[in-house]
């Protein structure tokens, strides 16, 4: 997962919560052009507005601006999770069971890196996933996993 750095990931959470929404996850990524994108994604019981965007956008630029985790050029957005809600922790993971979600793996795992499965749910350190064509679920070590979305059922 493109998580940001626990530290960076603190003080957002701090922030966030601090005007009652819940931090969804945290994405510090490198731009082609230089720099990085912080990308948080918040939510909250009644969903998320473009109000409640700009109030914790406010909000966190000045607490970065303060504590300065982010030593070079960065671009800040925030957003709701959407229908295709990421997942970031173990936690997320355990919520969604039974809910169908897409997970890239850092490097193949069984000569695969890409998977497409109901949540079945966590086992020690590892998401189990039935994938259609597998009998067994199968096993997804969180370490591994490099991106992991819900898949939205219309």
């Amino acid at each position: 997962m493109h998580k940001a750095p626990a530290q960076l990931r603190e003080i957002v959470r701090g922030a966030v919560e601090a005007l009652g929404y819940e931090l969804v996850g945290v994405e510090l990524l490198s731009r082609p052009k230089g720099g990085h994108l912080l990308r948080i994604y918040i939510d909250q019981e009644q969903g998320i507005g473009l109000e409640d965007c700009e109030r914790v956008s406010h909000q966190i630029s000045g607490v970065l601006d303060v504590e300065d985790p982010i030593k070079s050029e960065y671009a800040l957005e925030v957003s709701s999770p959407g229908l295709d809600r990421p997942l970031f922790e173990k936690a997320h993971f355990e919520r969604f069971s039974g809910q169908v979600a897409r997970v890239k793996l850092n490097g193949a795992l069984d000569g695969r890196s890409n998977y497409k499965g109901v949540i079945v749910g966590v086992e020690d350190d590892a998401v189990l996933l039935q994938v259609e064509t597998e009998l067994e679920p199968v096993r997804l070590p969180l370490a591994r996993i490099a991106s992991a979305r819900l898949v939205p059922e219309f």
